[in-house]
């Protein structure tokens, strides 16, 4: 940040660690031993899509390198009620989080080598627990940080189990620290 920056207000936006994403694994052993939570095998990252051919061209070549892996895991395109989209990896339950997390990697740098980081919004990683539960494991873009959500029926989260996972998760993941940052993904694909 330079001098003018200062005197104005403005600051630089902390940038992405995209590779906290391999650090989900680990924190799937985490979330598994504390509170019986296991991967479903399905993630996804939304964005706000930009117009245009170049836009397109990119997100066709991410879903066809995605299906070209040797796991050839099942890949949608689809569009939620709050005007993001989402790309979703389905992969088999139990087959470990590892490569699930290579495609959100690789989907998320895909986005923004091509120069659409800035509509990066975050990814979504799948886990369900005891009864069916579902929880989420959020990675905001912008801010480089994880975040559990818990969805209970329409509309409505858990938060006491998001504070147990977050306490599971804490020294695994780099965490976010400001709840108000801890946003609802209302019909995230795998939740």
């Amino acid at each position: 940040m330079g001098f003018l920056d200062s005197i104005l207000g403005r600051s630089k936006p902390k940038q992405a660690n995209l590779d906290s994403l391999f650090l989900v694994p680990s924190a799937a052993i985490a979330l598994e031993t504390t509170l019986g939570y296991r991967p479903t095998g399905d993630g996804a990252v939304c964005f706000r899509a930009a117009a245009g051919a170049a836009f397109e061209e990119t997100r066709a070549e991410v879903v066809e390198l995605l299906r070209g892996t040797g796991e050839a895991p099942d890949v949608r395109l689809s569009d939620d009620g709050f005007g993001y989209s989402w790309i979703e990896i389905d992969r088999e339950p139990g087959s470990g989080t590892e490569g699930l997390c290579t495609g959100l990697h690789a989907v998320n740098t895909a986005l923004e080598a091509q120069g659409f980081g800035s509509g990066l919004l975050c990814t979504v990683v799948g886990f369900e627990g005891p009864g069916g539960r579902r929880l989420g494991l959020v990675y905001l873009y912008k801010q480089g940080t994880f975040y559990p959500f818990a969805p209970v029926g329409e509309r409505q989260r858990d938060n006491m189990l998001e504070v147990q996972a977050k306490d599971a998760l804490t020294g695994e993941l780099p965490l976010e620290q400001d709840l108000g940052r801890w946003l609802a993904v209302w019909g995230a694909p795998g939740l």
